[in-house]
């Protein structure tokens, strides 16, 4: 069993990635452009947020810096591929791998310390709730606002612009869509929520590092396809959930398996867990799917 700690820690680190989970859900399922920016995009949140609290700025003003340089990272990775014509997923390779420098530069080093410095969990620790409860209270409220926000969006003119693009591009533009447009937007807000998940993430661990960011496209999937298995989504409403609901369901069974002493796993087996994990979650609908079919015929 875990620990109450272990247990708090577990569901806030999964709602973090619930914002991952949140940018991916825009570039891979709602424009279908597959995107490994935000390996480079996350760790660059973690840098201008840390950079800024550490020069005096206000910790909410540095966190919306973060969405900045996120949504300035996504941006030029949609016009490497709408403007210069380069393959979607070479575009965001190409892109991750400028942010590792840039991410260096930002910091002037390889990480970056924020203990005694005050962020945004400072004031929410007066409220009288325990240590490890602070930051489960603050991210539920962030990420139920993300939430909220992103589907009246998509719900929008220009969102409905933006599905109708990753839907089809072609008919989009006979409709009189600028498909062109409506990616840079797509990937520009996609990375902005995972810079704002890099910099919750890194004042909430006091710390932002330049290798933080390796695999978070992976445990972003994850959680995406983690949350599809458990709730349909039918509606864009009901996929956001998924992708939180997914993302806590992952940081869960990571912590239960490193914490069940009858498997024997170690903090090193992590990548082969979530290898694991993810190979599950994208069998078992397929599997589910047959059981129900053969249910049916039987009843037939």
């Amino acid at each position: 069993m875990l620990s109450n700690i272990a247990l708090y820690g577990a569901i806030e680190t999964g709602l973090i990635y619930g914002l991952v989970a949140f940018g991916i859900y825009i570039s891979f399922r709602v424009l279908d452009f597959p995107d490994l920016t935000v390996d480079g995009s996350f760790p660059l949140g973690a840098a201008v947020a840390a950079v800024l609290i550490l020069g005096g700025w206000n910790p909410w003003l540095a966190t919306g810096m973060a969405i900045v340089a996120g949504m300035a990272a996504g941006a030029v990775t949609a016009l490497l591929n709408v403007k210069l014509g380069i393959l979607n997923l070479l575009a965001s390779i190409l892109t991750m791998i400028a942010l590792y420098s840039v991410n260096l530069r930002i910091m002037g080093s390889p990480n970056l310390a924020l203990l005694g410095e005050e962020t945004v969990l400072t004031p929410w620790y007066e409220l009288g709730l325990a240590f490890h409860q602070v930051p489960v209270a603050l991210f539920i409220l962030v990420t139920f606002i993300a939430l909220v926000l992103l589907w009246r969006f998509m719900k929008s003119e220009v969102g409905l612009s933006m599905r109708a693009t990753g839907a089809n591009a072609r008919m989009a533009r006979a409709q009189g869509i600028a498909t062109g447009a409506m990616i840079v937007l797509g990937v520009a807000l996609s990375n902005g929520l995972v810079g704002l998940a890099g910099a919750l993430f890194a004042q909430s661990q006091g710390a932002a590092d330049v290798t933080m960011g390796v695999g978070v496209i992976v445990i972003g999937l994850a959680s995406l396809i983690g949350g599809e298995a458990v709730i349909t989504p039918s509606t864009v409403l009901r996929a956001l959930i998924a992708c939180v609901v997914g993302a806590i369901v992952y940081r869960l069974a990571i912590a239960f398996a490193l914490n069940a002493d009858i498997l024997g796993l170690k903090a090193q087996d992590l990548n082969l867990i979530t290898a694991i994990l993810v190979t599950l979650a994208i069998v078992l609908p397929g599997f589910r799917n047959t059981v129900r079919a053969r249910l049916t015929r039987k009843k037939a």
